[in-house]
């Protein structure tokens, strides 16, 4: 068996070395301090996300509506897309807020007979919020998936960028971020 050449060696500590600096560098996901679900519920427009497979067939008229009327007390959660066909996909769900942490929710898509699962609940964080809850920017802590909201169907480019900025603050690589919806 031959050892790998110094170079190689080197080249991989490099790498490896370099990403954990990006990660360490990187503020850490955090949720915001506050969130009034009776103002946060209501229909919200999707100006971009990282690339989820469930988004997979969405081209555009991406929205997220929240209730406060889900069931058992529970957040109702309808998500809806525009499809390439024309269509509209829909996806009901429900979330919950995680106690102790007000800017923090769990989704979940699967039936109600498997809510006892924990893996059925996804983290749902809000992660940067308008004052007067015009746009939101949510997330979670493994950065692997982020969502750019706002109460219009478009945004203004500058508080676009300046939620990429933070996004990309808090370690979000967005390299792969798919614009839903125009910019003004």
């Amino acid at each position: 068996m031959t050892r790998p050449s110094l170079a190689i060696r080197l080249t991989l500590a490099a790498a490896l070395g370099a990403s954990a600096l990006v990660a360490y560098a990187a503020e850490p996901v955090t949720s915001v301090p506050d969130l009034e679900l009776s103002r946060y519920a209501g229909q919200w427009h999707e100006i971009a996300h990282l690339p989820m497979f469930f988004q997979r067939q969405c081209v555009g008229d991406i929205t997220a509506r929240y209730s406060l009327d889900g069931p058992g007390g529970a957040i109702g959660v309808l998500n809806a897309c525009r499809t390439k066909d024309g269509s509209l996909d829909q996806s009901e769900g429900v979330a919950r807020p995680v106690e102790g942490h007000p800017g923090r929710l769990e989704v979940r898509f699967a039936p109600d007979w498997l809510s006892w699962a924990p893996m059925v609940w996804a983290d749902y964080w809000v992660i940067a919020l308008d004052p007067d809850y015009q746009w939101a920017m949510v997330g979670e802590p493994g950065r692997d998936y982020l969502w750019i909201l706002s109460r219009e169907p478009t945004m203004d480019r500058v508080l676009f960028e300046q939620l990429k900025a933070k996004a990309e603050a808090m370690g979000y690589d967005l390299e792969s971020l798919v614009m839903a919806a125009p910019l003004r």
